[in-house]
């Protein structure tokens, strides 16, 4: 979907046009890479040069041979079943990226879920499963970007956030107290990993045009409802939450550690 006169509420999906020579060639691991985000920041990395070893429940093996079908020059995607609320998984996508490309220089962890229940009603397998994967998960995964990286040069790893965890909707209180979390989590890494030369950042998406926000959009009264609380009145694109990635991973933040990029059309202000 691109902005348009007729619909001005779209997403814009046109391609991002900048462009850091210097991240061609490196390394970069994804979770959650088999579909949705994730598999965004796989295929538009890859576009760019970047090799990527990307881990998920979902079909990663899949989805890597299609973005390496329809990259035929460019980067190259290795995908593996991971669980990232496994320690260990984190450890075979390290290993996987050095034996496929001898290094690592990016971390981005990604993998999340989005459960909601009104909040006397959460049961206890969704609260932890929600910490499991969100919390935990990055918590490993940044672990094992960490001690890699501290032995290498230092390198960056990118946390996904969320607007969620700024601003409070019902029914969401463990999805929005996960994703503060990594807000936290994000600054208390930056200031142990730093001296090593290891950057870490986080990436705050709003309303974005996902699975996820699918029945919003299909919902008149909702998509006005949520376009609402929107500064630039149109829904998000995944390849707009690249560019915040793409910038993040390159040179010219490379003076940028501990910061939380929103990227929600101004909506955390609302």
């Amino acid at each position: 979907m691109t902005t348009s006169a007729t619909n001005p509420t779209r997403a814009d999906a046109s391609q991002i046009t900048a462009h850091h020579p210097e991240l061609v060639g490196k390394v970069a691991v994804v979770t959650g890479a088999g579909r949705g985000m994730g598999a965004v920041f796989a295929t538009e990395l890859a576009r760019r040069g970047v090799h990527v070893v990307g881990g998920d429940l979902d079909d990663a093996p899949g989805t890597a041979a299609r973005i390496n079908a329809e990259l035929t020059d460019a980067g190259r995607v290795v995908g593996l079943r991971a669980d990232v609320t496994d320690p260990a998984d984190h450890d075979r996508l390290l290993q996987t990226a050095l034996t496929e490309f001898g290094q690592v220089d990016c971390w981005i962890n990604n993998a999340g879920i989005f459960p909601q229940a009104e909040f006397t009603e959460i049961p206890p397998d969704q609260l932890t499963a929600t910490y499991q994967v969100n919390v935990n998960g990055v918590v490993y995964g940044a672990q094992t970007a960490a001690r890699h990286m501290r032995e290498h040069g230092g390198g960056a790893i990118v946390n996904m956030a969320s607007v969620a965890g700024v601003r409070v909707r019902a029914t969401r209180a463990a999805y929005n107290s996960s994703k503060a979390a990594v807000r936290h989590l994000t600054s208390c890494m930056a200031v142990e990993l730093g001296e090593h030369g290891i950057r870490v950042n986080a990436i705050a998406p709003g309303f974005v045009d996902t699975e996820m926000t699918r029945w919003v959009r299909e919902d008149p009264a909702a998509l006005d409802r949520a376009l609402s609380t929107v500064p630039l009145r149109r829904v998000g694109a995944p390849i707009e939450v690249f560019g915040a990635l793409y910038f993040l991973l390159s040179d010219s933040a490379r003076y940028i550690t501990g910061a939380v990029v929103p990227v929600d059309g101004g909506s955390q202000h609302v």
